[in-house]
């Protein structure tokens, strides 16, 4: 996905090392959703939705840098990869211009809330939420290890900040920007967060 932008492509370093990087950073064993399988979910998402893409290559390059940085103990992931993005594509020879755009992508998954008109943000911001719009088995299996992940807060937190975190997204106006988010994955995903919401109050 790293390729070569500079006019001599004898001057631009081998991409693939970065590659390597980013996916043991997706697998270190602190993860149990925001895996390598997670981020193939994300980039399979974002080629679903190219057509509404304005820049394809950038939405996937946000989607392999998203959650590059992931520890479920500390805040600002998404600020630590998109400042990883900024950092690894300059030194792999991609232009500031697009460079600057995957940051930006990338600092956007904290609010999934992207300004109207920003095709970019919305298809990556749909491909990171899709997995609300599973089948309740694989909802289930999603909240269970998201659960996984932060297993070492208590019940009684965990289950008052997932709450919180449902609410937010369930007051946004729309999940899904896209049209075929919308129309594919909205009802659903309303459905299956709702449902885990009240689970969690009762």
């Amino acid at each position: 996905m790293l390729r070569r932008c500079q006019t001599d492509p004898r001057s631009a370093p081998d991409p693939a090392p970065y590659g390597r990087d980013l996916l043991e950073r997706w697998a270190e064993p602190q993860r149990r959703y925001h895996t390598v399988d997670h981020l193939m979910a994300v980039l399979t998402r974002i080629t679903e939705l190219t057509a509404y893409a304005a820049d394809p290559d950038t939405a996937l390059l946000a989607g392999w840098f998203h959650d590059a940085v992931y520890r479920p103990d500390r805040g600002e992931n998404e600020e630590r990869s998109a400042a990883l993005a900024e950092r690894a594509l300059t030194e792999a020879g991609v232009d500031a211009e697009r460079t600057r755009e995957v940051a930006r992508l990338v600092r956007l998954t904290v609010s999934h809330d992207p300004a109207p008109g920003d095709r970019d943000g919305e298809v990556l911001c749909d491909a990171d939420l899709a997995v609300l719009a599973g089948d309740p088995a694989d909802y289930a299996a999603y909240a269970a290890s998201v659960r996984d992940e932060y297993a070492f807060v208590p019940d009684d937190v965990f289950r008052t900040r997932r709450a919180d975190v449902l609410r937010r997204l369930l007051d946004l106006p729309a999940l899904f920007r896209t049209p075929y988010g919308r129309e594919c994955w909205e009802d659903v995903a309303r459905r299956n967060m709702s449902t885990e919401l009240e689970l969690l109050e009762a």
